[in-house]
């Protein structure tokens, strides 16, 4: 049972990971009313709007998105680690 939500915490922490990563290069290249590009945001644009509003861009570069990533990294830890633990 242990082993089942440790894969299924890693899915979806990667499954977000990729989402996020998608979202950013998908900035770069598609107009922001494009399809694909409003689907990723209505899922990171919540997640990244707490983190803007503690970290806002430096010089133009916006570095929540990397911030997001190390916090699901992080959480992923902690979660693991409880399992492990229980």
């Amino acid at each position: 049972m242990t082993g089942l939500l440790i894969w299924l915490i890693d899915l979806v922490a990667d499954g977000l990971i990729l989402v996020v990563i998608v979202d950013v290069i998908l900035s770069y290249v598609l107009r922001p009313w494009h399809p694909w590009r409003r689907a990723l945001d209505r899922i990171v644009e919540p997640l990244l709007r707490p983190i803007r509003r503690v970290l806002p861009p430096v010089a133009g570069l916006d570095f929540s998105p990397l911030v997001l990533i190390l916090l699901i990294g992080l959480v992923r830890q902690f979660l693991i680690r409880i399992l492990m633990w229980l």
